[in-house]
This record gives structure tokens, sequence and C-alpha cells, in this order.
């Protein structure tokens, strides 16, 4: 393989995977390179899994303009990739005066950023649509076109159809040093090899800051904000109709309680400024801030199991917008500052990037041909292998079940194994097949999972626990 490419997007994350699949359908060489072994592993896997329409974004900000051109392209892509989605809509609740005093300015800021369905709800109307509230609320803002999707599955289709349209994927592959050549290229160095291109993207997510400075750029800095949540047992479904959203403050969008497409529900996120950009634990104080709000918005939801806690890090700056800057001279575009909307704004933030690059003198000449992609099924509103007797019939591994409180068949397994972009740890596995994310979060099925990977991989099970105590650690 030539080692010179065209363009280098550092960075596999939701947005950067979006960009090799826009830039994928052009006639030039992409490498899309990522620090860590898989793609979609940092904040891209870790969020609230919601599907913005950006109703409540800034007007005139770049993230309103490309969250809103984002929703409007995600409303096709994403059932044709099969990235799975339902559209449940979002009911923003007013708890106190103030916050009720709040639901014109929202609404107002909504229709300006061109979501015109949205609408002032009764005190009234709220309990019809969601009866289990707490007692107390005072009106709602109805977002209809607000909705739930996996994460995970979206930026796997978006990577898989880059790299099916010739990207080239270069796994753990950290950049720590550029050099910009005499002949105008670049060279990329890290402990995973050497990269050579002609143009830098940095799509480096919490890393966006650092590798901005190794061209010469402090325009931001990446102050990792953590977000806690909860994740209740799939009888906690019946108990919420709807995406339940708080009134927006100026640091973050609030803590919400949602369904899953997996069939659980959801209660999260915190917000709170870390140093360290490695800290996805979760905390004793947050966890119980979290309780103390679910008790005030859904205290049945409270009596339910709970299935898991988890953490993720957004990349958030001191700009309240996104830091999408082309630097033409140096043939560079940095992509900062997405902080939380990265899924949301994704498929936007690629075009936006592509127009961009023609500043900086990159030719774009659409190529012939487009491969689409389809991605397995993993959502509990569509058909699971398990649940088709024409598929079992024709072959009985989507019949055989190794991950029981999921419903995860030793044929996902296998094809998770093969794919375009392979499963080659467990956490690749669980986050193609949702294996280990059940009741017993893998205690009866872990060996089982461990044992089929290395079989297809022709890794042995103790490297696989190994990859699988480091990425924990």
């Amino acid at each position: 393989m030539d080692n010179m490419f065209d363009i280098a997007i550092i960075g596999a994350g939701v947005v950067g995977s979006a960009i090799a699949r826009e830039l994928s359908r052009y006639d030039v060489s992409c490498a899309l390179v990522e620090a860590k072994a898989d793609v979609g592993t940092g904040t891209s896997q870790a969020n609230t899994a919601i599907w913005h329409t950006g109703y409540d974004a800034k007007p005139g900000s770049l993230e309103a303009r490309l969250v809103r051109r984002s929703d409007a392209l995600l409303r096709q892509y994403v059932p044709e990739a099969g990235v799975p989605f339902e559209m449940l809509g979002g009911l923003l609740v007013a708890w106190n005066d103030d916050q009720r005093k709040a639901l014109p300015g929202l609404l107002e800021r909504a229709h300006q950023n061109g979501d015109t369905d949205v609408s002032i709800v009764s005190a009234e109307e709220v309990y019809h649509r969601e009866p289990h509230l707490a007692p107390g609320a005072l009106g709602g803002l109805w977002v209809p076109g607000e909705a739930i999707f996996c994460p995970y599955t979206l930026s796997l289709a978006l990577a898989t159809q880059a790299v099916l349209n010739g990207t080239h994927l270069l796994l753990d592959h950290p950049i720590r040093e550029i050099v910009s050549e005499r002949d105008g290229t670049y060279t990329l160095r890290g402990p995973g090899g050497v990269v050579r291109c002609r143009t830098v993207i940095n799509a480096a997510g919490l890393y966006s800051d650092e590798i901005n400075r190794l061209l010469g750029h402090r325009d931001f800095t990446v102050t990792p904000r953590r977000g806690e949540l909860i994740v209740f047992d799939k009888f906690a479904r019946g108990l919420v109709n709807h995406i339940l959203l708080p009134v927006p403050t100026a640091i973050t969008k609030g803590v919400l309680i949602s369904p899953t497409v997996y069939g659980n529900v959801m209660l999260g996120p915190t917000a709170e400024d870390l140093l360290d950009k490695t800290d996805t634990g979760t905390s004793a104080a947050g966890l119980k801030a979290l309780w103390e709000k679910g008790e005030a918005i859904l205290p049945e939801l409270m009596r339910e199991e709970v299935t898991a806690t988890y953490a993720g890090l957004r990349a958030a700056t001191e700009h309240s917008d996104y830091q999408i800057h082309l630097y033409a001279d140096q043939r560079y575009v940095c992509v900062g500052g997405i902080r939380s909307t990265g899924v949301s704004g994704c498929l936007g933030i690629a075009e936006h990037v592509a127009e961009l690059l023609h500043g900086a003198g990159v030719t774009l000449t659409t190529k012939g041909e487009f491969m689409p992609v389809r991605m397995p099924s993993i959502g509990e509103a569509g058909l699971r292998p398990y649940q088709s007797a024409d598929l079992i019939a024709a072959d009985p591994t989507y019949g055989q079940i190794v991950c029981h409180c999921e419903r995860v068949s030793l044929g996902e397994i296998r094809d998770a194994a093969r794919a375009v972009i392979p499963a080659r740890t467990v956490d690749g596995l669980r986050r193609r097949t949702r294996a280990l994310q059940g009741r017993c979060q893998g205690f009866n099925c872990h060996a089982a999972l461990v044992a089929g990977l290395a079989a297809e991989t022709q890794q042995s099970p103790e490297r696989l626990l190994q990859m699988e105590a480091d990425h924990v650690g």
C-alpha cells in the first residue's frame, strides 16, 4: 500500500468516520487514522444516544446550522444503513415557575432554528403523555423530531461505508508528531507507524486541541466534561413513552430520562469538568445526584433494577460553538469542540468539512459509484436474528443463543468477527452485538463469548482477556 494519501483524517469517532464516508464519495485517497483498537470508542460510544434536532442550539451558530442540516441527512441515512432508531419525540418538562417562563424563549429559539413543529403544551397534556411523572409539572415543550438511536452502529456504519468505498482504516495509530515537509506534504508519526499525506483533518475529539497544537495553533483547549449515566432494566420500559428532557442551562442540556433502542431506560448525564481525559469512571457523588434527580422526575423508575452505570467524556472547550477552522495555507482543517452533539451533527459536519476543503485547494471529483452499507439489526424495534425462523432455517447458528440476557446468537458473534471492520476485542463484540450489556453483565456468557471470539479471530483467550483488562484499566 502506498503510504502517501491525499487526506489523512485523525480520529475515527462518529465525526471522523462521517468525514471519511463523505470524502469516500470522491476520487481522493484517504486514511482514517485512529489511536484506539476500534472505531467509535471515545465520546461516540458513551453518550445519551439521543438524536437531537438542534431545536435548542444558539440561533446563527455553526452548531445550530450543522446539527439542523445533519438532522435532514440522518433521516435518510439512518434507516438506509440499518442503524436502530425510534422516533419517540422529546418532552421538555418545566417543574418550577422559572422553567415554565423559559418555555416561550425555547419555543422561539426552536422556530428560529427551523424546528417549526415544536410547541408548548399544558400540564394536563404532559401527564396525558407521561402518566408516571412525579406530581408538580407545570407544563412542557413538545419536540416531536427528537429520537433515540444506536451510537455504536452509527459510528460503525459510517466507517464501514468509508472503507467499502476505498478509505484506508488505520487502527492502533496514535499520532504523537506531525512534520511539515519541504514539498508541502505531512508526515504523521506515532507508535503505530508513519502516515504521509497532503492534507490533514483533525477530528481527534478529546485530543483535538493537542493535535491542533502539533500544527501550531492554540485556538481552544479541551476540558473533558464527564457525564455519568444509570441504565435500568428492561422491565422499566413501560414507565416512559418519550425522551424526558430538562430545561437546558448554559453548561449542560441537563439530566434526562429516555428509553434506549435496546429496551432499557436511561437516566443522566451529570456534567463535571475534569483534567484527566481518560477518567471515564463513575463516582458515588455523581450517581447519588442522578438518583435524586430521578426520584424527583419519575419516582417509580427508582424502584426498578439497575442494569449498569457508565460515564463518558465530552470534548468541551472555552467556546460555546464548534471549533471548525480551515487553515488553507497549511491544507489543514480542525474539527474541534463538538461537545455533546457529535452523533446528531456528524453528517452536517462532514458535508461542511468537504466544502471547506475546496478552500484549501483540494479538488473533489465525484466517483462513478458509491457503495451503500446495511448493518446488522440489534435494536428492539427491528427483527433480531433469533426471531427470524427463515434466517435460522438457512443458518442454525442464528438460533444458538450465547448471551441470553440480550439474545445474542453464535451466528451474530461470527458475523461481527468477519465484518468489514471486524470485532477484534470483547469490547468490540459488545458494541456490535449487544452481548454483555444485559442483566448479568456477562456473568453467565463471558467465557463462551471469549471462546467464540478467540476461535474466529485466531487469538488466544488469554490475549483477549488481557486486552479487556487493559481497556477497563
